[in-house]
């Protein structure tokens, strides 16, 4: 099952890619929102796992990815970014959907359950919560902010290997795999981002209340999926999240952090099992 790549001129004239895996209409289509600097392409692997029956869709936001470069860093925002997802939603027509996004893309599913509260069935919040841990969040920021530049894909590798946090990657090949999902060629063939790193000085102001927007999606079914060595997503705000929605059922994984891949095999059945429980949601309309 091949991914469908559209590409969606957005309300500045921005080009957004977004993928969509569509093997039926009988089941709950899938919105799946990539962490800040991710792009749509790390779901295939979930997609050909839960897509049964159903649609799921991927967007590479703004700045990332193939979709377009601004010269306004405030295009990248959350704010610019949701109007984008929810514009998205319309454009391909999907309802009723179950969001499941990693980091950022959690925090963008409180975000579109305040602001458009029928388009989501439920939600999946893949290692991140209301309040963020301040040394995980220097972290990403120094991650995103770093132009960093490879000659080969081996290096990126080793490089990804030294930095990040222990992650559910198993293989040289799975390692690749991830670098080739991080870096991308430039003209000149040298491996860079795939995301516009400048989006890491809009890391920099406040974080707004959080906790105001999850306490809106209480009346909405919830999975948390949590990596235990996390410094993103801590035990204590896992704690309050159970205390403000009671009825959120909860994935972990001992020793990975932030963030797991969502393709470990305990979470993909914990997946399967979560949108199975919510298999009669809306009809999507189809589309050329």
């Amino acid at each position: 099952m091949d991914a469908i790549v559209h590409r969606i001129s957005a309300w500045d004239g921005l080009p957004l890619v977004v993928r969509e895996w569509r093997n039926g209409l009988s089941q709950t289509p899938l919105l799946c929102l990539p962490g800040i600097v991710r792009t749509g392409e790390d779901f295939a692997r979930l997609a050909h796992s839960l897509g049964h029956g159903r649609r799921v869709i991927a967007p590479d936001y703004a700045g990332r990815g193939q979709s377009g470069r601004s010269r306004d860093i405030q295009r990248y925002a959350p704010e610019a970014v949701l109007r984008d997802v929810l514009d998205i939603c319309t454009a391909l027509h999907v309802h009723e959907a179950i969001a499941i996004g990693t980091s950022f893309g959690g925090l963008l599913s409180l975000g579109i359950a305040a602001m458009r509260p029928s388009l989501l069935r439920a939600v999946v919040m893949n290692d991140i919560g209301p309040d963020l841990a301040n040394e995980g969040t220097e972290f990403v920021r120094n991650f995103i902010g770093n132009n960093a530049s490879f000659a080969t894909l081996d290096a990126a590798v080793a490089h990804m290997r030294a930095v990040l946090p222990p992650l559910s990657l198993e293989g040289d090949a799975a390692w690749r795999a991830m670098a080739s999902l991080t870096y991308a060629p430039d003209v000149g063939g040298v491996l860079r981002p795939v995301w516009d790193t400048r989006i890491a000085r809009l890391m920099n102001g406040k974080t707004p209340d959080l906790w105001a927007l999850f306490g809106g999606i209480v009346h909405l079914p919830l999975l948390l999926v949590w990596g235990e060595a996390s410094d993103i997503l801590l035990p204590a705000t896992i704690e309050r999240m159970r205390s403000v929605h009671p009825g959120m059922a909860m994935v972990s994984l001992p020793g990975i952090g932030h963030a797991p891949t969502l393709n470990e095999p305990e979470i993909v059945a914990a997946l399967l099992e979560f949108i199975h429980s919510h298999r009669h949601g809306g009809r999507c309309a189809d589309h050329a």
